[in-house]
């Protein structure tokens, strides 16, 4: 079982940020930590599966000390799967100090993933991010010179600022770092944004999409999904492979979604209230077999855990023919792998028509 551990305290809000995240909440933190601490050692007790990966994201994990993380860890540590397992957390990088950044190392945790978005300064305060260009490159040089071994950085594209010059200048300052991951995303304009009320802020490239696709390669970084790319097959998180494959995951704190016996849950995105009851869910969905086919066969395009042939029905399999003699899709271990990722949405989408 995956396990994912929601910090919803942010200094700035972002303006594409839909997350569950909060600028004037600083003062619970204590409190939300406390219940979060209640909350996780319940859900362990209760589930009592042995935890494969785990994942500290937001908001921003690093406006919160170190300490807390210490503890929160400390909790789940007798339900490890192994003493080496992969645990990742987010940081902005004008929040993950030296001092915070050591405090972390001391901890179990294994891979630190910046919200780094851009190195070009102009873009950083278009997409509303708080940092700049050098804090970016400090942190994630910190970071290494502390001793993690797992670096990775998430990078926006599709906004109406890039060009091929600016991404060119990202590639030539990421080759110089010591990343061995890259989570690239292209920029998605959601409600309740500041961007969704900004025309024109986003502009769909495919030509550029598949330029930065091949720049990262030459870089030496593998896609292996859709907004994935990894330097070596261990530098991949086995984390998010997990979600693809499937398994079933934890969510704990405020606005955390869980994955248990085919049921997806919420928990309250009202912090206040999480504080008060973090065990009371806000909605609790029963997933159907046809959902979750749905499910595994996009998830299985976007990524490089294909989709597996005997989950399909007969209608379906004569369909996965039609994509592999156009040249779609190829199979091998009787599973069937895209080619082109940025395809997924319309071969599931075509494989899912009943």
């Amino acid at each position: 079982m995956l396990l994912y551990i929601h910090i919803p305290f942010c200094d700035s809000k972002c303006h594409y940020c839909a997350f569950n995240s909060y600028t004037y909440l600083h003062h619970l933190k204590k409190d939300y930590i406390n219940s979060l601490k209640n909350h996780l050692l319940f859900e362990l007790k209760k589930q009592n599966k042995k935890i494969e990966t785990i994942f500290i994201g937001g908001g921003t994990p690093s406006t919160i000390d170190s300490q807390y993380f210490a503890e929160i860890l400390d909790i789940v540590k007798p339900y490890f799967l192994s003493d080496n397992i992969e645990i990742t957390i987010e940081a902005n990088p004008n929040s993950a100090t030296l001092k915070w950044l050591e405090g972390i190392y001391k901890t179990p945790i294994t891979r630190v993933s910046f919200g780094v978005q851009s190195f070009n300064d102009e873009k950083l305060k278009f997409l509303g991010r708080n940092h700049t260009s050098k804090q970016a490159i400090k942190a994630i040089k910190d970071s290494f010179n502390i001793g993690f071994k797992h670096i990775n950085i998430d990078i926006i594209y599709d906004t109406s600022l890039d060009t091929k010059e600016l991404l060119q200048n990202d590639f030539t300052i990421i080759k110089q770092l010591p990343i061995d991951h890259i989570s690239c995303y292209s920029l998605t304009i959601e409600e309740k944004t500041k961007f969704y009320n900004t025309p024109n802020c986003k502009v769909e490239n495919i030509n550029l999409a598949n330029y930065i696709f091949a720049e990262l390669n030459n870089l030496g970084f593998t896609q292996y999904e859709i907004s994935n790319f990894a330097k070596k097959t261990s530098s991949r998180s086995k984390h998010n492979l997990g979600y693809w494959q499937y398994k079933e995951y934890l969510g704990v704190g405020s606005g955390a979604v869980g994955m248990i016996d085919h049921k997806r849950y919420y928990t309250s995105n009202d912090v206040q209230q999480y504080i008060k009851d973090p065990i009371n869910y806000e909605d609790i969905e029963n997933l159907s077999s046809k959902d979750i086919l749905v499910e595994k066969i996009l998830l299985g395009f976007r990524s490089n855990v294909g989709v597996d042939l005997d989950i399909l029905s007969k209608d379906q399999l004569k369909k996965i023919e039609i994509l592999k003699d156009e040249r779609k899709i190829y199979i091998k271990d009787n599973i069937a792998f895209n080619y082109d990722f940025l395809l997924s949405d319309e071969l599931a989408l075509y494989l899912t028509q009943w």
